[in-house]
């Protein structure tokens, strides 16, 4: 009986280092190697502190910054542990809001949101991006469309010319990959951060 056992042992074993260790190890050398901003996380630094990724949106709730997708996302509740509460953009649990079409709540916020924003700009469309979560939740683009709509928002904040911000949007709009894969877009923390440079201290 051992003589059958212990050929599928070594297997386990050997397929196991092969598969479980040595492969990942390989596959993150070369990562490191050929991306290595990507295989660390894509994090944006300034002023030599890491302030996020470029790959995780963030929550920024302030006139003067322009402001990223609902996000899903939730989290244990510090005063009750067997509950959760809404986290926006927590890496941690990346999720959809899982609510359809015809849900109430779904409704509800949406229009709650949609009623803010025009209070906000009531001269132009809301952009639907700026009303719908991901469905990762942790999205951390917009479109140009949604960036441009919180322009006066943000120009009258900052105290800025609306054509500077403008300016701005345009210059971190990113295009199709490859001209053709995906839609325009812009990296909500990026544009937060140039107009930040932007903006007389």
């Amino acid at each position: 009986m051992l003589k059958e056992i212990r050929p599928a042992i070594v297997l386990l074993l050997a397929l196991t280092a092969i598969t479980g260790l040595g492969y990942p190890l390989a596959m993150t050398g070369v990562a490191e190697t050929i991306f290595p901003n990507q295989a660390q996380g894509s994090l944006i630094e300034r002023d030599g502190k890491v302030v996020g990724s470029s790959l995780i949106g963030q929550e920024f709730t302030s006139d003067e910054y322009f402001h990223g997708r609902p996000s899903a996302t939730t989290g244990p509740d510090p005063k009750d542990a067997t509950k959760t509460v809404p986290q926006p953009y927590n890496a941690i649990n990346s999720m959809g809001s899982n609510l359809g079409p015809t849900s109430k709540a779904l409704i509800d916020r949406v229009t709650e949101d949609t009623d803010k924003l025009k209070a906000e700009n009531p001269t132009a469309p809301v952009p639907i991006d700026l009303v719908t979560t991901s469905g990762s939740g942790l999205d951390p683009n917009i479109s140009p469309e949604g960036a441009l709509f919180q322009v006066p928002r943000v120009a009258k904040a900052r105290k800025l010319p609306e054509d500077r911000v403008r300016q701005l949007v345009n210059e971190k709009t990113e295009g199709r990959f490859a001209g053709l894969l995906g839609e325009p877009r812009i990296n909500v923390l990026a544009l937060n951060l140039a107009l930040d440079a932007a903006t007389p201290k």
